[in-house]
Formats: C-alpha cells, sequence, structure tokens
C-alpha cells in the first residue's frame, strides 16, 4: 500500500459518507461480496448514506441485493460455477480447488477480472492487478505448509477435498499446534495485546442503556448472513424468540406480531415465546432482507455502532431493545 493512503474501518463508511466536513470527501464507494443496507450496524444511517446524490456507487452482484438498489452501476458477477478458485471449509479442516463447469453467463465477469480491467483503464501498473487467477492462487497460500502435502494451491485436484493435516494428524492444540504467541503458550497475560490495544488483561466494561432487554442476531439455517435472501426460502419474516417471563411481564402472547426499538429504529416481527432464551434476552436472525419487513427495517437497524476493544470490530449483541404489542 502507497505510504499516507487513507485507509477507513468499514464499520465507519456510512458514518463518514455523510460527514460534510470530510478532507477529502468520499465521493464513490464500490461494493462487492458484501450486502451493508442489510449486515451493517445502524441500517438506518447506511440507507441514508447510500442514498447520497452527490456518491457514485458501484457493485459487482449475482442479485439485485438491497444494497445495489442504490447503486448507480452495477456489474454483473459470474457464480462459483463460472470461475476457479480455492474454496475453504468454514469450521472444518479442509481445502477444495473448483474449476468453472460453464461459461460466464451473458457479460458477467469474475470479480478478479473486472478488478484487472478496471486496473488497466484507471492505469495501474501493480502486480497484484496483472496476476492470473491461477498466479492468485498460488499467492495466497504457500504449498510449503505441511498441510498442503507439497501441492501447489492451483493443482490440487479437483476430485477430492484435501485435509488439513499436520504429519497425517488432524490439528491438536499442544498435542501437533501451539498458540502463535510469543511465549508458545495460551496468555491470560499478553504483551502483545498490551503492545497493539493497550490490553494486556481482559477487562469488563459494563454496557449502559435506557433499553432492558439484550437483543442477540445469530445465523440463519436459511441463509449465510443475508446470501440467499432473495431466496423464496427466506421471504418470511424472521420470528422473534422471547422468554415467558418477559411476554408475562409485558402482557405478550405466542404469535402476537410486536414492535421492537431502540434509539436507532425499530421492527415489527411476529413473536414466539419460548425457554430456549433466558429472561432478559431475545433473538431473531440476521441477514433477512427488506422485502420481509413492513417498514424498510431489519434487526441490523438496532444494531450499535460502537465498536470491540480488541481490532474495532462490530458489536452487534451490545444491541439492547424494548418490545410491545404492534
Amino acid at each position: 500500500m502507497p505510504p499516507k493512503t487513507r485507509t477507513i474501518n468499514i464499520l465507519d463508511v456510512s458514518r463518514l459518507l455523510l460527514d460534510d466536513y470530510l478532507e477529502p470527501p468520499i465521493k464513490a464507494l464500490f461494493v462487492y461480496n458484501h450486502n451493508p443496507l442489510i449486515v451493517h450496524p445502524d441500517q438506518n444511517r447506511m440507507k441514508r448514506a447510500l442514498q447520497r446524490e452527490d456518491v457514485f456507487v458501484a457493485g459487482i452482484e449475482v442479485a439485485m441485493t438491497d444494497s445495489m438498489a442504490y447503486a448507480d452501476v452495477v456489474l454483473p458477477a459470474c457464480t462459483h460455477f463460472e470461475h476457479a478458485d480455492l474454496y475453504a471449509a468454514y469450521g472444518q479442516q479442509y481445502l477444495q480447488r473448483a474449476e468453472a463447469i460453464i461459461p460466464p453467463v451473458g457479460e458477467s465477469l469474475p470479480n478478479t477480472e473486472i478488478f484487472r480491467r478496471l486496473a488497466a483503464k484507471f492505469g495501474l501498473r501493480d502486480p497484484a492487478f496483472r496476476a492470473s487467477d491461477t498466479e492468485l492462487m498460488d499467492a495466497a497460500l504457500s504449498s510449503h505448509d505441511p498441510r498442503m502435502q507439497g501441492l501447489q494451491p492451483s493443482r490440487i485436484p479437483v476430485d477430492r477435498a484435501i485435509k488439513m493435516e499436520y504429519g497425517s494428524a488432524e490439528p491438536i492444540l499442544f498435542d501437533n499446534v501451539a498458540p502463535r504467541t510469543p511465549s508458545g503458550k495460551i496468555e491470560l497475560l499478553s504483551q502483545d495485546l498490551g503492545d497493539r490495544y493497550g490490553a494486556m488483561l481482559p477487562v469488563y466494561r459494563p454496557l449502559v442503556s435506557q433499553y432492558p432487554l439484550t437483543l442477540i442476531t445469530p445465523a440463519s439455517d436459511k441463509r449465510i448472513t443475508s446470501t440467499f435472501g432473495g431466496l423464496p426460502e427466506s421471504d418470511a419474516t424472521p420470528v422473534l424468540e422471547m422468554n415467558p417471563d418477559d411476554a408475562a411481564r409485558r402482557g405478550l402472547t405466542d404469535g402476537t406480531w410486536v414492535r421492537v426499538w431502540n434509539d436507532l429504529g425499530e421492527v415489527f416481527l411476529p413473536l414466539r415465546i419460548t425457554t430456549v432464551v433466558r429472561p432478559g434476552v431475545v433473538c431473531s436472525e440476521k441477514g433477512a432482507w427488506l422485502r420481509t419487513s413492513a417498514n424498510g427495517q431489519t434487526v441490523s437497524a438496532l444494531a450499535p455502532t460502537h465498536k470491540a476493544d480488541l481490532a474495532d470490530g462490530a458489536c452487534f449483541n451490545d444491541a439492547r431493545v424494548e418490545v410491545q404489542a404492534r
């Protein structure tokens, strides 16, 4: 990255797009592999940011998502059936390579090819913008890693998945793998975290809110965050799960439509009363698209924008809300 290049935490994009005093201002936004209107905290702020007439929004997508509805230009991305790529397992120890099984449909292209063509138009000559997909695969993973079994990433056989093992054994902490800390141990007192974040030890920071209920928003088995949210299986409005004690205190009955709100927004959801959630907690799945909402807001509208103490990540589960009958 060239010196003095401005970098922005993705959680700050909507705030900075709305900042009339930012120098230099952000005048263009390029969205790919992302549906920010559905997954970002403070959904209403993101909506206001995307509505700015003086910001040019371009995107790469396979579907007309809620975010792409705000784009000035949508470039057609090809699906995973139409280009070669590496696929790491989600929560498992496997790696696969796949080749295209059909050519790109219409004018669609892989993201990598779109970026190569854009870079050429802008006169960008960095080798990263000229590398082929095969070269990018080989640059992404080291063939010298023992888990790669001596294979180049771009030459992994496509008829099987490679199990990521150390000496023909699954990685087991303190057996054949160790923490990548300076001491090689689990460090309860971490000098590294102290140097990077000023947090050598974990600390408890109480969250003060006028709203009494903690809203958690886990994943759905019908979507990957918001991916596949455009399919009919995700047409229904997600339910809000609430403990019987909290429901009784508010005079709510199972199946009632409720208003869930805080200072950031409000969402209308059908209520499911269950002991699965503990008192003081309500739960609704994330990733539903705006068509499932009566007022154009989903649970992301209720999520706060403050950041975690380590690495400045999002704090979705810090959302605090109140619930009443609609």
